[in-house]
């Protein structure tokens, strides 16, 4: 079910130069999201999985602008450095997901809709879920939030796959709590005792086997 990772930065151009550096990949540029102030760009990870690297839109100004109405999501605001934040679930029926969760005692949250418009300028729409509770990273971000592409083309259309996703785990100071939800969600990740929580994903890149965290 895994559709993308979220892979956040303090700077976008930053974390692409760092990510192009790391993977032996050059990322490309994905698009805006002007509701968040943010923008992102994207690595293909084979078939319809790809890695998004998200961070401040560097083409929204600060002074005399009008102010967001929230914080951007997955904490970017407060970051001092690249970090795999989440991750998504890809589903098919968003509406009948959530409620199958809620019936198993997990709540998802809303459903909010997304668009971006790609560099070329054909338009993206998506729908997703929102906690209330934990904005941007259920479970501390081990969690997956879910996501619907409906009639949209999948990012990955326009992605040539350069690396793999090996394995996806994760490590939680309450593993029972997550693993409850990730089974009301019917998804299946291996979730680790830890200290903190976070995710580790490990990529077969142009230049060797890498771990993101």
């Amino acid at each position: 079910m895994l559709d993308h990772l979220v892979y956040a930065v303090p700077n976008l151009e930053g974390g692409v130069r760092d990510i192009a550096e790391r993977l032996g990949v050059q990322p490309t540029m994905g698009g805006r999201h002007p509701d968040w102030g943010t923008a992102n760009a994207l690595v293909g990870l084979g078939g319809q999985r790809y890695l998004e690297i998200i961070g401040p839109d560097s083409r929204t100004t600060h002074s005399g602008s009008r102010p967001r109405p929230h914080p951007r999501p997955f904490g970017i605001d407060d970051l001092d450095a690249a970090r795999l934040v989440t991750w998504a679930a890809h589903v098919t029926d968003l509406d009948s997901c959530v409620q199958t969760a809620r019936v198993a005692g997990y709540n998802p949250g809303d459903i909010v809709e997304m668009s971006r418009t790609r560099p070329t300028g054909e338009r993206l729409a998506w729908r997703l879920t929102v906690s209330a509770s934990d904005p941007g990273l259920p479970g501390d971000g081990v969690i997956p939030f879910l996501i619907e592409w409906g009639m949209s083309a999948h990012p990955t259309e326009s992605l040539t796959p350069a690396c793999t996703l090996v394995n996806l785990s994760a490590t939680h100071p309450h593993p029972h709590h997550v693993r409850a939800a990730l089974q009301a969600l019917g998804i299946a990740l291996v979730v680790e005792e830890g200290a903190t929580p976070g995710l580790q994903a490990e990529l077969e890149t142009p230049v060797g086997r890498v771990v993101l965290t």
